[in-house]
């Protein structure tokens, strides 16, 4: 069944659209049930085998979803009712978390019921954001775009910050896998905020005529390479979000094995970088009025390098949290305007295939780059994988500064 979305009652501001606080605020409950579970599964997989290449292939495995199957959902995300795909989404979530918990607590340990679980968790997690982005898109007009993803980026990473607190706290407690209980329940309540919502979602009729599957995804293929900054962006990103697998993978393992922090203080420095997180959020809105979103791209790519300078240098859990800020902050100016751009420049009845697209591309050299991170720790240490990250986003930076994403002159917000 296919459906076509007709456009919301213009809104004045983004505090106004009712079908943008129902996202935000079940977007924010799922914030802290994924922070939970991107925490406390890497130290479940330590505590179970003490190997960084198994928690790096665990990432790995994660991102797959995103390489081989985002282009499919971006096309079946433009066909679907986008309420009715986003419920089902969180539910099959729901059940596999719940499961998860059910046969850790009875003692199977099977690394591979594990990752086969993070694979179909990632799966339906990818495919209910990206309808987000598409029902986001369709509830507020395009100048409300940048305020919205800057203000859903901020309270999602607001709650997001209890998560690794709180997941600190648990795995104190001896079933470490209480916390994949916690994303199910959290997620439910996710579930039940999402039904309140009304997307204006009119069901087409059955006999109306659809270009076919391939033909609709081609469409999305030449809509990404006809915008010549879009692509240029998407190359750089693959880059960049290699890179940060790197780090997000490695840090962990650097902190449990070369710093010896326990759970409970991992939590709390982990907190910092949801900390920086609320701050990019915050200076986001004003950076557009300065910079176009190719030059924020550009300008981040080198502040994040930077930051794994900080990494690399860290023999204490102070100077790893004061990392794990700036971290965060530039990760959120890049990300915010990642998102911001292509629904800008995006027509509505291809924002699910030019994300599902974009979304594959985005993860070609992810899952490539964190497994490499797991062997280059094993063999060489943690700190090799910052000096690594640091040279490579460096040639990210001269690449961008070349680009048409420096030179563009034409998004700049004021």
């Amino acid at each position: 069944m296919s459906s076509n979305i007709t456009q919301a009652q213009p809104v004045i501001s983004i505090w106004r659209s009712p079908a943008f606080m129902i996202l935000l605020g079940t977007g924010a409950i799922m914030a802290l049930g994924n922070k939970i579970y991107e925490l406390a599964l890497p130290l479940i997989l330590y505590d179970l085998t003490k190997s960084s290449v198994v928690m790096s292939t665990m990432r790995g495995i994660e991102y797959l979803p995103n390489l081989l199957l985002a282009n499919f959902i971006g096309v079946l995300v433009d066909r679907v009712h986008k309420k009715r795909w986003s419920l089902t989404a969180i539910l099959l979530q729901i059940v596999i978390l719940a499961g998860l918990y059910a046969a850790i607590e009875m003692g199977i340990h099977s690394l591979w019921l594990l990752y086969i679980a993070g694979f179909l968790l990632m799966t339906f997690g990818y495919a209910y954001s990206n309808a987000r982005v598409a029902m986001v898109k369709q509830s507020l007009p395009e100048s409300m775009l940048t305020p919205a993803n800057a203000s859903y980026n901020f309270v999602t990473t607001f709650v997001g910050i209890a998560g690794p607190v709180l997941s600190g706290f648990l795995l104190i407690l001896p079933n470490l896998h209480v916390s994949l209980l916690i994303t199910a329940i959290a997620f439910t309540l996710a579930f039940i905020t999402l039904s309140c919502i009304r997307t204006h979602e009119e069901t087409a009729s059955p006999s109306s005529k659809r270009d076919g599957f391939w033909k609709e995804l081609h469409a999305g293929w030449i809509e990404l390479r006809t915008n010549r900054l879009l692509w240029t962006m998407t190359i750089a990103v693959i880059f960049l979000n290699s890179t940060s697998g790197m780090v997000d993978t490695t840090i962990i393992f650097f902190a449990k094995d070369e710093l010896k922090l326990g759970n409970a203080l991992l939590g709390l420095v982990f907190s910092a970088a949801g900390i920086g997180g609320l701050a990019g959020s915050l200076l986001i809105g004003k950076l557009r009025g300065y910079f176009t979103v190719g030059q924020l791209i550009t300008l981040s790519s080198l502040c994040v390098g930077l930051t794994s300078i900080i990494f690399y240098w860290s023999h204490s859990a102070y100077v790893l949290a004061f990392g794990l800020f700036l971290y965060g902050l530039f990760e959120t100016i890049s990300t915010v305007s990642i998102w911001t751009f292509r629904q800008e420049t995006t027509p509505y009845q291809l924002i699910g295939r030019v994300s599902g697209i974009t979304g594959s591309i985005f993860k070609l050299g992810m899952p490539f780059a964190i497994i490499a991170s797991g062997w280059i720790s094993e063999l060489s240490g943690p700190r090799t994988v910052f000096l690594i990250t640091i040279g490579i986003n460096m040639l990210i930076f001269a690449g961008c500064l070349l680009s048409p994403l420096w030179k563009h002159r034409g998004a700049i917000k004021r």
